[in-house]
């Protein structure tokens, strides 16, 4: 089978919609095959929306993102790659990387993180408590609980939180930061991690970089280069996507007042309660700045796909494929089976998946049993959300109580 319709152009719309899925998202993963789209940089690709051909895509060897790096491929911004990073690279080399870091996200290690974690959340809720409300749950919870998790991790002076944070907002943009500005917050992260493992050389400690280093130096299993960009995937991994999930959590509890209600009767839902929005929150739009690039021509979803064309993935889409998920436009945080792919799937499924979900566990039951109360500040229409980003989020999230629990 292959398509005749028109490229359209994507990503569809021109920025988010609060965590609305766009419209051509909405119930087309039940049978529609690969849709040819036609990105705003380097011309056309194909888009995969079904939850088997996302799938697909995403561990099939024959689906490269290497190929894809330091070329005028289709994207979404103008800015190409000059440094690769593990998300360029494809089995051998990214599983060499990975396997570097692997021990320090894995589900014992994590479990170990948990009351140091917890401790973290304590600390800022009553910062909060103090100052009374209304509050910024932003500024108050989402970004320091996990930027403090990751710079504990990695090693990274947690004083510095304001410089990375902003060269991570830049160099994550789509359309909020021009192309100098994206390229100049992408060196400055990269220099500044250089600066940091210059020091752990001259003073090894007990964290994550020092462990980089000696596999540099006494190792030989990665090179220069690569060390300094793998650290800096690492920390805005470690802390720009959990910090915008909690946000975007707490604010789909607050706007689905039942469900809300239901895991404040039973906190022992929080469990399925994340993975649910994993599954119904879109951290972003369609992955538009990760394409991959068939190696062979190849048969995706009753479409020809040729060797060397670009082949993206709708990852909403798929998480509410009907086929697969019953209710899939419906929040229901007691449902059973959900094998969504919210943390991603195949070589590239995400490293710090074990991290990011405790600490969504312990922040949510956290902040919920504390705040018995708690709710938007303003009106939810005057919520302000971030704007030209790879990754969907809110600028400010107003909140207020009336009621403290220890």
């Amino acid at each position: 089978m292959t398509t005749t319709h028109e490229p359209v152009n994507f990503p569809f719309t021109p920025d988010y919609d609060r965590l609305n899925p766009s419209p051509q998202t909405i119930g087309t993963g039940d049978g529609e095959p690969l849709v040819r789209v036609r990105l705003p940089y380097g011309g056309e690709g194909w888009l995969a929306r079904r939850y088997e051909d996302v799938k697909v895509v995403l561990a099939d060897p024959r689906f490269s993102r290497a190929v894809a790096f330091g070329k005028d491929v289709p994207r979404a911004t103008s800015y190409i790659s000059d440094q690769p990073g593990i998300l360029d690279m494809d089995p051998p080399d990214h599983t060499r990387l990975r396997r570097l870091a692997a021990k320090a996200f894995t589900a014992r290690r994590v479990e170990l993180l948990k009351p140091r974690t917890q401790e973290i959340i304590d600390g800022l809720l009553d910062k909060m408590t103090a100052a009374g409300p209304p509050a910024d749950l932003m500024d108050s919870v989402s970004w320091p609980l996990p930027i403090t998790v990751i710079c504990e991790l990695l090693g990274v002076p947690v004083e510095d939180r304001a410089k990375f944070r902003a060269w991570t907002d830049a160099s994550l943009s789509i359309t909020a930061y021009t192309l100098e500005e994206i390229m100049d917050a992408r060196q400055s992260l990269r220099e500044y991690m250089a600066g940091l493992i210059a020091e752990r050389r001259r003073e090894p400690a007990d964290d994550l970089l020092t462990g980089l280093v000696k596999a540099r130096d006494e190792e030989d299993r990665l090179s220069e280069q690569e060390m300094v960009q793998f650290a800096v995937g690492l920390l805005i991994a470690g802390h720009e996507t959990t910090a915008n999930q909690f946000g975007n959590f707490m604010y789909t509890l607050l706007t689905h007042p039942d469900q809300l209600a239901a895991l404040r009767a039973d906190p022992g839902l929080v469990d399925a309660a994340v993975e649910e929005m994993m599954r119904y929150t879109p951290l972003g739009g369609a992955s538009s700045g990760f394409p991959r690039f068939a190696t062979e021509d190849l048969e995706l979803g009753g479409v020809l796909v040729r060797e060397g064309e670009a082949v993206f993935v709708d990852i909403t889409a798929a998480n509410r494929d009907p086929r697969v998920f019953d209710r899939p436009e419906e929040l229901d945080i007691t449902r059973e089976s959900n094998p969504h792919i919210g943390f991603g799937h195949g070589a590239h499924h995400c490293l710090g998946a074990q991290l990011a979900r405790m600490e969504l566990r312990l922040a949510l039951s956290t902040v919920l049993r504390r705040f018995p109360d708690l709710s938007f500040a303003v009106a939810e229409a005057q919520i302000s959300w971030k704007r030209g980003r790879f990754i969907r989020g809110l600028e400010t999230f107003p909140v207020t109580w009336s009621e403290v629990r220890v």
